[in-house]
């Protein structure tokens, strides 16, 4: 007893149990800290849904169904997920203004936090491609020259060579690309929107995706030059012979008209 007692009237006892109690207080706080995050971001993305589903109800339900089913009027929305409400709204498309051959884009009525929140409401009623992140898509120091392979291959025949865009069947039409967000365009490529085939990571991974976003980004840059000289509206080989056609071809047919008349001339004289 009396060697215990010399030990707690030692000087430096109260240091050793402010320690004592510094490392429990630390091991209490790893312990329980990371739950009490978990818990609210499960309150804060409840909250989102819940308000989603508000927005979603004044918006979306009439052509939808109150609960995403489906109407005669408009698709499912079971299992679109996140990026296509993103997408959808983000570009004004939705809620549409009236029916048609297509959806075109148009000035957004949302703000971004209320979009975040019909995503979340849609999201919850079936799993679905999530709304890419920044680093997904953007397109520094990805690969141009491999991205314009990939969009030769895959999106030329609609969108053109540079992305201005295209006429389809039955008044359907493949939008320009030119000043649409990356983001939008990493969306669309995630979840094919109306005559878009979709191209999952199974197809195009997310790289080839940055890649062709980064090659969208250079040919439509203000600081790009056409070596070939006259861009022609950059719409490929259409454009291009059409062009050799009505001035090539003309001239051909100017110069042999002016050989005949010369011709028809000298032999009067």
């Amino acid at each position: 007893m009396k060697k215990l007692s010399a030990r707690r009237r030692h000087p430096l006892a109260a240091i050793v149990v402010l320690l004592i109690a510094l490392a429990a207080t630390g091991g209490l706080y790893a312990v329980f800290a990371p739950a009490d995050k978990a818990q609210a971001d499960e309150t804060a993305q409840s909250l989102a849904i819940e308000e989603g589903q508000k927005l979603y109800a004044v918006g979306c339900a009439s052509c939808h169904g109150t609960g995403g089913q489906g109407t005669s009027d408009g698709p499912s929305l079971v299992g679109v997920g996140a990026a296509a409400v993103d997408f959808q709204v983000g570009t004004g498309r939705m809620p549409a203004q009236q029916p048609g051959a297509q959806v075109p884009r148009k000035k957004n009525i949302y703000t971004q936090a209320q979009i975040d929140q019909l995503a979340a409401y849609v999201a919850s009623l079936g799993a679905g491609p999530t709304v890419p992140t920044e680093e997904q898509y953007d397109p520094a120091d990805a690969d141009i020259a491999n991205g314009g392979e990939l969009w030769r291959t895959n999106c030329a025949q609609c969108h053109n060579f540079t992305g201005k865009g295209g006429a389809l069947t039955e008044g359907k039409f493949a939008p320009s690309l030119d000043g649409v967000d990356p983001k939008h365009i990493y969306e669309a490529m995630q979840t094919g929107p109306q005559n878009m085939p979709s191209f999952p990571d199974t197809t195009l991974t997310a790289e080839n995706k940055k890649d062709i976003i980064a090659y969208l980004d250079a040919v439509n840059s203000d600081d790009t030059e056409t070596p070939g000289g006259i861009g022609l509206g950059a719409l490929g080989p259409v454009s291009e012979g059409l062009f050799a056609w009505v001035f090539g071809l003309g001239a051909l047919i100017a110069v042999a008209v002016w050989v005949a008349a010369r011709t028809a001339k000298a032999k009067k004289s």
